[in-house]
């Protein structure tokens, strides 16, 4: 079903709220943006999420994690993983994260979005003025040696289909606005490197 124009039909259009966005930006002291963490499983997303989260707390701020996993026991609960459940997945997600940014909070979206489509995708419905990939780089070898969840030994055994970094593949960004490099970095140097990077962008 073409969603657009079964709306356009019902004469569906958007509402404008009476609070703009930069009002309220104003009242949280703080942009909304979209913080859009790439990379294979392992290579250390979430753990980097929950570090930069915890950061901002401190510093007064409002930001909320948006978890591959997580999303998928609820809003895209029922998606498998063929390319058209994939790119749906991240299309909900982005959607979500859109409403979070537009209400002035700082999203920190933790997903693997193996492909540049459904990154690109992502970044068109955010808004690029909002939305920063950051690629969190290890390479499938030393993410197959963490395995924090034994994924990548189901994967490799055949327990696990389409899996990426085994069985599917993953695109590396070709121009992300930061690499984090979690090979060569602790995770407390990986969370202030990002944090030196967005607290600027994000700070009133």
């Amino acid at each position: 079903m073409n969603v657009e124009k079964n709306a356009q039909d019902l004469n569906i259009t958007r509402h404008e709220a009476a609070v703009s966005y930069e009002e309220r930006c104003r009242i949280l002291g703080q942009r909304g943006a979209v913080i859009w963490l790439t990379g294979l499983s392992g290579s250390g997303k979430s753990t980097l999420a929950d570090r930069v989260s915890a950061d901002f707390a401190s510093r007064k701020k409002i930001a909320y994690i948006l978890d591959g996993d997580n999303m998928r026991h609820g809003l895209c609960a029922g998606l498998g993983f063929s390319d058209e459940d994939r790119n749906e997945n991240i299309r909900r997600i982005a959607e979500t994260a859109a409403l979070f940014c537009d209400a002035g909070i700082i999203v920190i979206v933790s997903v693997i979005s193996p492909r540049k489509a459904m990154r690109d995708d992502a970044r068109r419905i955010i808004g690029d003025a909002h939305f920063f990939e950051i690629f969190v780089k290890a390479d499938s070898a030393l993410c197959a040696e963490r395995d924090p969840k034994g994924l990548y030994r189901k994967a490799k055994d055949g327990r696990i289909r389409e899996f990426t970094g085994v069985s599917s593949p993953y695109e590396v960004p070709e121009n992300p606005d930061l690499v984090v490099d979690t090979a060569n970095m602790t995770p407390e140097e990986a969370a202030e490197y990002l944090l030196n990077f967005i607290v600027p962008k994000v700070t009133l």
